[in-house]
């Protein structure tokens, strides 16, 4: 359930950080060809566990965010294995902004990430890993 821009002062969601790692856990893709196959797979999980997101959510210049929850979860995907420094230095980037509250990589092979990144928790989601397919 896609929603506009939303009022994070206001929105009271139902649901929480637990709801929306349960159902990013749900995503399955066998071959990535582009991250926006990877999207619409989000979306659909995000949509059947009744979780309010917007996609593409504009945090500021140049910081875009794939989705943001209405109770302000950060969701960053990507395909294969992207630069490490570069990803991190992106979520340190998403979790600077006040409206996010949490941040979640899903990532088609897993890469470790920092339980906290400024104060906030951070989690990553390795797509081979919920396969049961070795990703190092």
């Amino acid at each position: 359930m896609q929603t506009g821009l939303f009022d994070f002062e206001s929105t009271s969601a139902p649901f929480g950080l637990n709801d929306v790692i349960a159902a990013l856990k749900k995503v399955r893709v066998h071959v990535l060809t582009d991250e926006y196959r990877l999207h619409k797979k989000i979306a659909e999980q995000l949509d059947q566990a009744s979780i309010p997101y917007t996609r593409e959510y504009r945090l500021g210049n140049g910081n875009r965010v794939d989705f943001l929850t209405a109770n302000g979860i950060a969701i960053e995907a990507k395909k294969r294995k992207p630069n490490k420094k570069q990803v991190l230095a992106q979520l340190e980037r998403y979790a600077s902004f006040p409206e996010v509250k949490a941040v979640i990589l899903v990532i088609e092979r897993y890469q470790g990430v920092p339980e906290e990144i400024n104060g906030k928790p951070c989690f990553c989601i390795g797509l081979n890993r919920l396969w049961g397919l070795s990703s190092k």
